[in-house]
């Protein structure tokens, strides 16, 4: 019997190690079609804080064209200053029609477009945008690398790239509050192995601060100048 479980275990040894199924734009679709109804119910507080840091770094900037790159249901559109002027982009539309129907219903004069695109590929012209910003979606992309070369070639010279996430390498308890997300994380299509490095060391950005921010530091704000 001994010898048999010796072997199981060196078969499984040997096994080459599964891949991790990558998430695509049509999966985050058809995905966030299901959680679209519900999004701002189950997600909407605890993300505020998240959310609230970030507007509050951009309101706190000159006036200008923000890029809202994963804008969802908008519910961050109100909070902005009247004198930024908003466009937004999500690549799903069921989340967009919830946004276009909040921009109607509380008059936000200040968003100029809501468009559906894919954050890889975005349809803006080089330095369009004084300030782009991505809350909770560099982990749900398919690929970090295009994504952060759009947000670079969009932003103008001396602009900010601002992001908020939940990144996988923190410590003790938030570590495991982290991976005890992970199923649910897994229906929205996050990667609840990325670290903040993957967002790192790009050229043409400059690290200008990453503090922990939301209930107990479990999000990060991280702030880039387009140089």
């Amino acid at each position: 019997m001994l010898d048999d479980v010796a072997k199981k275990l060196k078969s499984r040894q040997n096994r080459p190690p599964r891949r991790k199924a990558r998430v695509d734009v049509p999966s985050v679709r058809r995905a966030y079609a299901r959680w679209a109804p519900v999004y701002d119910r189950v997600f909407g507080t605890g993300f505020r804080a998240g959310r609230a840091a970030a507007i509050a770094y951009i309101n706190e900037l000159p006036p200008g064209r923000v890029l809202e790159c994963g804008v969802g249901t908008g519910i961050s559109l109100p909070a902005y200053r009247d004198g930024h002027r908003i466009t937004g982009m999500d690549v799903s539309p069921d989340m967009l029609e919830i946004a276009r129907e909040r921009v109607a219903r509380d008059r936000l004069a200040n968003v100029d477009a809501l468009d559906e695109a894919d954050a890889a590929a975005l349809p803006y012209a080089d330095e369009s945008f004084d300030i782009s910003v991505a809350m909770f979606v560099i982990t749900v992309v398919p690929e970090v690398a295009p994504v952060m070369s759009e947000l670079i070639r969009v932003t103008k010279p001396g602009g900010r790239v601002v992001f908020v996430s939940h990144f996988s390498d923190q410590r003790g308890w938030r570590k495991t509050f982290g991976e005890a997300l992970a199923p649910l994380s897994a229906s929205l299509g996050w990667h609840t192995d990325f670290t903040i490095d993957r967002i790192m060391g790009y050229p043409r950005l400059r690290h200008v601060e990453t503090r922990r921010i939301g209930p107990l530091g479990f999000f990060s704000l991280v702030v880039f100048e387009r140089v």
